[in-house]
């Protein structure tokens, strides 16, 4: 079986949301809202492991770190703030200062990331999008961080927090999947083989419903009829 991140950039963040969604009854289908593609749209979708950076008030007693000369091929970057910088109402983060830029995108593509997610604001867009490089964010900022928040972890559990309250978590090594919808995140220790099986199963099942509906199946009929196919995975 080929690598899972190579199969898992064959579906849509949508397809990946209805397989956690139906299969492991996730009830928000492992989709973290309010983010926006602002670099070049892929043909296909972004997959990696996530490299985790957290990122605090300038006054934490922490060191700031150096998280983007880590970033190993392949991994997916995801910076966040800490707890107390985050509001679950836009714009999402307290500060208006943007925590990544273009020479950060410069560096990590270099260094094999195959693109980065930033829970704050990015500047420099059209840097990220001649570099072809994946990013997506809450928003836009014009002012660099450096009075304001710095890097102080690497590779921990992030907690972003949503709107109703709840925190959801990524760790390290979670796949994370992005494309236009926006960003997915996969549990690192899921039977990856058994979701796939299903997302391809699926995909196929609605190809077929498109087909039926084109044909003049009411569409509920179709539905019922081309996804019983699935019941075998639940």
């Amino acid at each position: 079986m080929q690598d899972s991140g190579e199969e898992l950039a064959k579906f849509s963040t949508c397809d990946v949301a209805d397989g956690l969604l139906n299969l492991h009854s996730i009830v928000d289908g492992g989709y973290f809202p309010n983010l926006t593609q602002y670099s070049q749209r892929s043909k296909v979708s972004v997959v990696g492991r996530a490299y985790t950076v957290l990122f605090a008030p300038v006054d934490d007693p922490r060191p700031a770190v150096n998280y983007i000369d880590a970033i190993s091929k392949g991994c997916f970057l995801v910076i966040a703030l800490s707890k107390e910088l985050q509001t679950p109402y836009a714009p999402y983060v307290k500060v208006t200062q943007a925590c990544y830029g273009g020479l950060m995108s410069t560096r990590a593509k270099y260094q094999g990331a195959v693109g980065s997610v930033i829970f704050g604001r990015v500047r420099d867009i059209e840097e990220h999008r001649a570099l072809e490089y994946p990013v997506f964010s809450y928003g836009l900022g014009a002012c660099a961080p450096k009075m304001a928040i710095k890097p102080v972890a690497i590779n921990v559990p992030l907690e972003i927090l949503c709107i109703d309250g709840a925190d959801k978590i990524i760790k390290p090594a979670d796949y994370i999947v992005g494309d236009e919808h926006g960003v997915v995140r996969i549990p690192g220790d899921m039977d990856m083989a058994a979701l796939l099986e299903y997302m391809k199963t699926s995909v196929e099942a609605d190809e077929l419903v498109v087909q039926d509906i084109n044909a003049g199946v009411p569409a509920k009929q179709a539905q019922k009829e081309r996804r019983e196919v699935l019941q075998r995975f639940l």
